[in-house]
């Protein structure tokens, strides 16, 4: 049976300030990525996001940002690589301790916003994220998009890569996501989100947003939790690919080294 991990952004809410719902999504994806207080979250939210993880055998990953509270870290911060390794070694950390603390572990870093997205083109900050990972714990996988700076130093550098698609957002020709600044960059349509996440993973494509095909092999699809929806859309999502065969399950939980994944543009 083919099978495909579905992971989706967690412990979002800060303080009074709820922001999406968990515990509903933990009952959907195989994987979560729990933020680490930099572009959201607080340790008694990070707490129980993964204590809700682990008590539903959900994996763990390090949801790392730029230090962007006010702008939950969807703008580029221009710091040294110094620093930039330092934050994000602080965030593993944070989140390694409170995942202890809940009886599991972390198992894989995915980089959040515009840390994600700069990475996938800047050598110095992805450089940068990728000795804060091999400094913490070189077991420890990398979650990407595919075609990305990160994901091809991270490889050099020996830790496990694995690549993901995007449920709800819409891609360039070239294989990026279109900025959320931009007219249809986030996808609402439940229906047209699902045929989409089935193509992904049975064809390998997804229509750009100029009408081109992108090819788009992966490991992970991310269904986001902050949305309008949210849980009816990943249900619905989940419920289509276990009716088509595809298992749901953990890419990080697997062992070994990850698939090679490619990415390329094609117009058709």
């Amino acid at each position: 049976m083919t099978g495909i991990d579905l992971n989706s952004d967690m412990g979002e809410s800060f303080g009074r300030w709820t922001l999406g719902d968990d515990t509903a999504l933990l009952g959907v994806v195989s994987s979560a990525n729990v933020a680490c207080g930099f572009h959201a979250g607080d340790p008694a939210g990070m707490l129980r996001t993964v204590g809700y993880a682990a008590a539903h055998g959900v994996t763990v990953g390090a949801h790392v940002a730029y230090r962007d509270l006010a702008g939950f870290g969807r703008r580029y911060v221009d710091e040294t690589p110094e620093d930039l390794a330092a934050d994000v070694i602080y965030q593993i950390g944070a989140l390694e301790g409170i995942a202890a603390a809940a009886g599991t572990q972390v198992k894989y870093v995915k980089p959040h916003g515009a840390l994600y997205n700069r990475i996938a083109i800047d050598e110095r900050h992805a450089a940068a994220v990728v000795e804060a990972i091999k400094a913490v714990d070189p077991s420890l996988a990398l979650l990407t998009l595919p075609g990305s700076v990160v994901g091809r130093l991270a490889e050099d550098a020996g830790l496990r890569v694995f690549r993901e698609a995007f449920a709800d957002r819409a891609y360039t020709p070239d294989g990026h996501l279109v900025s959320r600044r931009e007219p249809g960059a986030v996808i609402t349509d439940p229906e047209q989100v699902t045929a989409r996440v089935l193509r992904m993973v049975e064809d390998g494509t997804v229509t750009a947003i100029d009408g081109s095909i992108v090819r788009l092999h992966a490991d992970s699809v991310c269904v986001h939790g902050d949305s309008p929806g949210a849980v009816a859309m990943a249900t619905a999502v989940r419920k289509a690919l276990e009716h088509a065969g595809i298992a749901v399950r953990s890419f990080a939980a697997c062992d070994g080294s990850s698939p090679s994944v490619s990415t390329e543009a094609a117009k058709s």
